[in-house]
């Protein structure tokens, strides 16, 4: 991560595959990109290079993975790094059943010990920065300290950086969806921490959907992390570089022009072989909020089930809006945030 205020898109299983990063860089020159949680084990049984693929336009882009033997960590890590990756994620958030069964995840808060030895040989084996992203607690273990020693113990590991979902995750009783929805947020915790812990950056995670709600957090953390918000919003992370000043002069993309560049790469992914649904299911969120959103919905899932071409998809826009102002002010000005056409 680097100094300046950062906006991230958090890794998301079955959403942030290398053509939903694919889109996302296309909408931001500057935002990170993570995988999605890949399993330690999955690397070094499965095929790695298949699950590691990334296209070069993605840099900066991160791999997180998920797992709990250090050795293992240690040997996965170094294949990220091998393949090129700029930053190697340890997942020790997610409360899902399937990763409770292999004893890591959000598991793992309860282990800072494991998770500090974990980090120092993914750290050691791969020369990448190495970062951490966690709950705020887990369980009835959700007091400040519990946050605390875990930090404490992955910075003396060499972690570069921490990413807090300001959520505690519940192991037992919440769905995954349901623990990203239920357990009240608590941001301030996160501030306490980065008050704690300063020359450490920390991204803070979880329920942030507008351009405001990113930009009120300058000052008190070193940057967000997007998750769902940028998946169904896809421009937003586009609108809060505008807003932030980076790629000022080009202004985000409209939705329109968006998909005529995406639709370069899918036409390029279809001659290898990828099956066009795999990359326009993430195009649901393009037209979002603007009139003709659920024309296009409906649509583009009609066109995808019947076999249509590239071409197909980009003769449905006639008729469909494109966004040609963005009064998105500044850095020091939020802007309305208000579509003008």
């Amino acid at each position: 991560m680097s100094g300046k205020f950062s906006i991230s898109v958090a890794p998301m299983m079955e959403r942030t595959d290398r053509h939903f990063r694919y889109l996302m860089r296309l909408v931001s020159p500057s935002a990170r990109l993570y995988t999605e949680m890949i399993t330690s084990a999955a690397l070094l049984r499965g095929d790695a290079a298949s699950l590691l693929e990334f296209d070069a336009t993605e840099h900066p882009v991160a791999a997180q993975l998920g797992g709990s033997d250090p050795d293992a960590l240690a040997a996965a890590a170094t294949l990220v790094a091998e393949a090129g990756y700029d930053e190697v994620n340890l997942n020790v958030g997610c409360p899902s059943s399937r990763v409770q069964a292999g004893e890591f995840g959000a598991r793992l808060m309860l282990e800072p010990d494991r998770v500090a030895a974990s980090v120092a040989a993914m750290v050691q084996s791969s020369g990448l920065p190495v970062t951490v992203k966690t709950r705020i607690g887990v369980d009835e273990h959700d007091d400040y300290e519990i946050l605390k020693t875990l930090t404490t113990a992955v910075v003396a590991a060499g972690a570069s950086a921490l990413i807090v979902h300001a959520r505690k995750a519940w192991l037992s009783g919440l769905s995954p969806k349901q623990n990203r929805e239920i357990p009240p947020l608590d941001y301030p915790r996160v501030y306490r921490l980065k008050a704690e812990f300063p020359a450490l950056p920390i991204e803070i995670n979880g329920g942030f959907t507008t351009e405001r709600d990113v930009l009120a957090q300058m000052g008190k953390v070193d940057g967000v992390m997007l998750g769902r918000a940028a998946y169904n919003d896809p421009l937003l992370v586009g609108r809060l570089d505008r807003k932030l000043d980076r790629g000022a002069d080009a202004g985000p993309p409209s939705a329109t022009g968006l998909l005529e560049r995406y639709a370069v790469y899918m036409r390029r992914e279809q001659a290898r072989g990828t099956p066009l649904r795999a990359m326009t299911r993430h195009l649901m969120g393009l037209f979002r909020e603007q009139p003709g959103a659920r024309r296009w919905r409906r649509r583009l899932g009609e066109l995808t089930q019947s076999g249509a071409s590239v071409d197909d998809l980009l003769a449905e826009l006639t008729g469909m809006p494109t966004v040609t102002r963005y009064n998105a002010g500044s850095a020091g000005n939020p802007g309305t945030g208000i579509q003008e056409r």
